[in-house]
């Protein structure tokens, strides 16, 4: 096949299709080596690619800048390229079942614009089978193309870590899968040329889509089993973290910690499992447990803030409550899948409409998704209730003269990741919450 030496000597392209948080980066990283076309349907996005902005603050506006990726959203020009590599989200509908329309669609414009002679890769995450059960069909009947006979396929499970500046693409170790020897062998060379940590080549395409749904859903059942354990201690009057700071002395525990659990991956991803499991004729108990816990913690979060008014002697409804932080993670601005919507929602219920300050968040995507518009901090006045629910690092940079600005009398602090001193606002005379 060879199709890396031509793509090395810039006789042949790499495409990376969908350039969210995760297919741009490898673009950009790609394009420092080979020629790259990145290609999107969002026709905004890719006029801001065009004008150096990076709208999803992975590699910065200069990386942008400075890069050599054609950015497109018109299709045919996929087909100038040999090597395809697919990065689109793969969500759940609300009835948590898998939502396979983008990855499907990813399929359908490929196929549409597939050559003889390419290798088509998936990094979204699926449950085992998709790729070859439900994507090769697509490009298939779109390219009018056979599959191991006119083009190759493979699947190499993206772990970008959203706003995280240390574990990037090219630190960690990717896995690499193909359809055969030769392909896998092709799609190892064409990654090791931006993956310094290397490639791990497993041993079949099922076996690597196994290998990233279960990254996930393992970290969503450690968290679930912490935010357990917060409801207890909270029930006993122990403080969570102070207990796990003592149980982390053993060298063999594990640094979990309670939180929400949302975004993209780790609230998705176990569902792509246990979907595929049901198929299979097994229910899963371990991983909807923990499901179902996580699911629940922004209603636990918000009915502990109602309990803490209550003890300040607040009038619950109309109550003047802050939030800071609406993004799934901090120092990030991706709302998908936040679960903070869950304390808004949960809060509405006891006709509670609280002042959301996110100066990270993408404003334009919380309005279209939630209809959440976000206020400036100093907006925050004369409060019943502050939630601080993002530990992003600005929020990190308010001093306790700045908090007790906010606040008209009694006090009620809620630090869901607990980021401020506990004794210190406790002795200044705080209610203070933390998971």
């Amino acid at each position: 096949m060879n199709l890396f030496k031509k793509i090395v000597n810039k006789e042949e392209k790499i495409s990376l299709v969908g350039l969210g948080y995760v297919g741009m980066p490898i673009a950009v990283a790609f394009s420092k080596k080979v020629d790259v076309i990145g290609f999107d349907l969002n026709k905004e996005k890719i006029e801001l690619y065009k004008n150096g902005i990076d709208p999803t603050n992975e590699v910065g506006d200069e990386a942008i800048k400075n890069c050599t990726v054609e950015f497109t959203a018109n299709e045919a020009r996929l087909k100038e390229a040999k090597f395809h590599i697919v990065a689109v989200p793969t969500p759940v509908r609300d009835d948590h079942m898998p939502d396979l329309s983008p990855v499907e669609g990813a399929s359908e414009i490929v196929g549409r614009n597939l050559t003889k002679g390419s290798i088509v890769v998936y990094e979204s995450t699926v449950y085992p089978g998709v790729t070859e059960d439900i994507c090769v069909p697509i490009l298939e009947k779109e390219s009018g193309l056979k599959c191991g006979i006119d083009f190759k396929i493979g699947y190499s499970p993206e772990r970008i870590n959203p706003g995280d500046k240390i574990h990037r693409l090219e630190t960690i170790t990717k896995i690499v899968s193909g359809m055969d020897e030769e392909s896998l062998e092709e799609i190892a060379k064409i990654y090791e040329l931006v993956v310094e940590a290397g490639v791990y080549k497993a041993e079949s395409i099922k076996v690597a889509e196994a290998a990233k749904v279960i990254e996930n859903s393992q970290r969503d059942i450690n968290i679930a089993f912490m935010n357990e354990l917060s409801i207890i201690f909270n029930k006993m009057g122990i403080d969570t973290q102070s207990v796990l700071k003592a149980a982390g002395t053993k060298w063999n525990f594990l640094n979990f910690y309670p939180g929400l659990v949302g975004g993209h991956c780790i609230g998705v991803d176990p569902y792509y499992l246990t979907y595929k499991a049901e198929q299979e004729g097994y229910h899963s108990q371990i991983i909807l447990s923990g499901r179902r816990i996580n699911d629940d913690m922004g209603k636990y979060v918000a009915e502990n803030t109602v309990k803490k008014l209550i003890q300040a002697n607040k009038n619950i409804k109309g109550a003047n409550v802050g939030i800071l932080g609406f993004t799934f993670k901090e120092n990030c601005p991706d709302t998908r899948n936040t679960r903070i919507i869950d304390i808004v929602n949960e809060l509405n219920e006891y006709e509670i409409y609280p002042t959301i300050v996110d100066p990270i968040a993408d404003a334009d995507e919380a309005k279209k998704l939630y209809g959440i518009e976000f206020k400036n901090l100093n907006l925050l006045k004369d409060l019943d209730a502050l939630i601080i629910a993002t530990s992003h690092d600005k929020f990190k940079e308010i001093q306790k003269n700045d908090f007790e600005k906010m606040f008209k009398n009694e006090k009620v602090l809620i630090d869901v990741k607990g980021i401020l001193n506990r004794k210190e606002y406790e002795t200044a005379g705080y209610l203070y919450w933390r998971l």
